[in-house]
C-alpha cells in the first residue's frame, strides 16, 4: 500500500520512528507498506525510496536504515488509515489492511519486519558510487533520472530492480 508521497498535508501520512521516541521520526520520499494478514502476528515490511542531493544527505540517509539501527515502528495516523486510497474508491485503507477488524481510534503503530531502500544518487555520484561500493542486502542504487522519470514505472531495467528488492525475490520459490 502506497504511503508516500501522497497529499501535500505530510502529517497525516505514516511514518517511521524508534520504538521509545515521539519526537524523532523518519519520513522517506517514497514509503509501501505491506501490513502482515494477521492479527495475531501483526508486523509491516516496508520499501523506503530515499532520493539523495550529495553523497553527504546518502550518508545521512544511510545511516537510518542501516542493519545495526535498533528496531523501526511503522505508524499510521488516523486520519490517513480512514481515508480512501484514491479517489474513485471510497472504501478506507483500513478496511484494506487485513489484521485490523474494525475501525481505528488511535494511530496504528507497528514493528517493522523487513526493510528494503531504494536511493536515488545524481549521475556523478551514481557512478563513484556503483565502482567503489558495495550496498547493504536491503540496499538498492539507481539514478535520479530513472527516479524521477514520468515514465519510471515501465522502464524495464527500474522493473528489474523493483523486482529483485521484493522478499519474494530470495526465495526459489514460494508455497
Amino acid at each position: 500500500m502506497r504511503a508516500r508521497p501522497g497529499a501535500a498535508d505530510t502529517s497525516l501520512h505514516p511514518f517511521l520512528r524508534l520504538p521509545g521516541s515521539n519526537r524523532l521520526r523518519t519520513v522517506p520520499d517514497g514509503l509501501w507498506l505491506h501490513f502482515s494478514p494477521n492479527p495475531a502476528d501483526p508486523f509491516v515490511d516496508i520499501l523506503c525510496i530515499e532520493a539523495c542531493a550529495s553523497l553527504q544527505n546518502l550518508l545521512d540517509k544511510r545511516s537510518r536504515f542501516a542493519p545495526s539501527t535498533s528496531s523501526l515502528l511503522a505508524v499510521c495516523p488516523v486520519p490517513w488509515l480512514l481515508a480512501p486510497q484514491d479517489a474513485k474508491d471510497k472504501m478506507p485503507r483500513w478496511r484494506r489492511i487485513k489484521l485490523l477488524r474494525q475501525e481505528p481510534v488511535a494511530p496504528l503503530a507497528l514493528p517493522v519486519r523487513d526493510v528494503r531502500v531504494l536511493y536515488g544518487l545524481k549521475d556523478r555520484q551514481y557512478e563513484g558510487f556503483a565502482r567503489t561500493q558495495m550496498p547493504q542486502a536491503h540496499e538498492y542504487f539507481c539514478p535520479m533520472d530513472a527516479l524521477i522519470d514520468e515514465e519510471g514505472a515501465s522502464n524495464p531495467a527500474m522493473q528489474a530492480l523493483i523486482a529483485r528488492a521484493s522478499g519474494a525475490a530470495n526465495f526459489m520459490r514460494l508455497p
